[in-house]
């Protein structure tokens, strides 16, 4: 099998350099992912709308970086693990706060349940445990939170199926392993 190379800016189309310039512009950089995906400026344009509308949803950066966590680990994408520990901890997570995220064992209980029933959508294919969904309406939360939720899992999903497909350098720094850190 041919692996796939991250693009530079001269190898991809004019529509996707356009992209990489406004990335540029707003991070300092083009993280490889997004590069990566770059290789289709519509998946990109695309992808980047989609991720960017989530903000606008039922949940602040925080618990967002929260469903990000736990499903990268559940899907086992060591590039989103990595990036979303980075971005985890830019939005006031401690590393040991990511890491109980990523397993579903955070202390604060929203974002516990949140946490887990995102992992319990990945891991059944949507199928969540009836008694994580339960406890995600008795927390206050509404029909509309729990799409927005479906909508940050499939925005992860995609991400995690890219990087495990690709193979991406990780450019950022690596989060550590769970079972380094619960042996």
């Amino acid at each position: 099998m041919s692996k796939i190379q991250v693009p530079t800016r001269d190898q991809v189309d004019s529509k996707s350099q356009e992209i990489f310039d406004d990335l540029n512009k707003k991070l300092g950089t083009v993280p490889n992912l997004y590069a990566t995906i770059g290789h289709s400026s519509n998946a990109l344009s695309s992808y980047l709308a989609f991720s960017g509308a989530q903000a606008n949803g039922s949940f602040n950066a925080k618990e967002r970086e929260a469903v990000s966590l736990a499903v990268s680990e559940t899907n086992g994408c060591g590039y989103c693990v990595a990036a979303h520990t980075t971005l985890g901890k830019m939005n006031g997570f401690s590393e040991e706060e990511t890491i109980a995220l990523r397993d579903g064992s955070i202390e604060d209980e929203k974002l516990r349940v949140l946490s887990r029933l995102a992992i319990s959508i990945t891991e059944n294919r949507g199928q969540a445990d009836p008694e994580l969904l339960s406890a995600f309406f008795e927390l206050g939360y509404d029909e509309k939170a729990l799409i927005d939720l479906t909508a940050l899992v499939a925005d992860k999903f995609f991400t995690n199926i890219v990087g495990r497909l690709t193979g991406i350098p990780i450019d950022f720094p690596e989060a550590q392993p769970l079972d380094t850190v619960n042996a």
